[in-house]
């Protein structure tokens, strides 16, 4: 499991890929690898949950985000392996 916090570099980019970066983002969620994404607060950029994916293939989707390719946030990411976890979240471990 991956968490990936993108951290604005240059904001004023963003508007013109917003629509790309929306677009990557579903399809993480349609290829079943990303399971939250959302906003770092307050206003700093974003982050993301990932699954079912190599720390290479992430690292390889992360750079396919219009944001990233075009420098408007930096990426950081952590691997995680689950150890203990509520139940609701069981299918994490596997």
């Amino acid at each position: 499991m991956f968490i990936a916090t993108l951290k604005f570099a240059d904001k004023t980019k963003a508007p013109a890929l917003l629509e790309a970066h929306n677009a990557w983002l579903q399809r993480g969620f349609a290829d079943g690898v990303f399971l939250l994404a959302g906003s770092l607060q307050p206003n700093g950029g974003g982050a993301i949950l990932a699954h079912q994916a190599s720390r290479a293939d992430f690292e390889a989707r992360l750079q396919q985000d219009p944001f990233v390719a075009e420098g408007v946030v930096t990426v950081d990411f952590i691997e995680v392996a689950p150890g203990r976890v509520d139940d609701r979240l069981a299918f994490l471990k596997d």
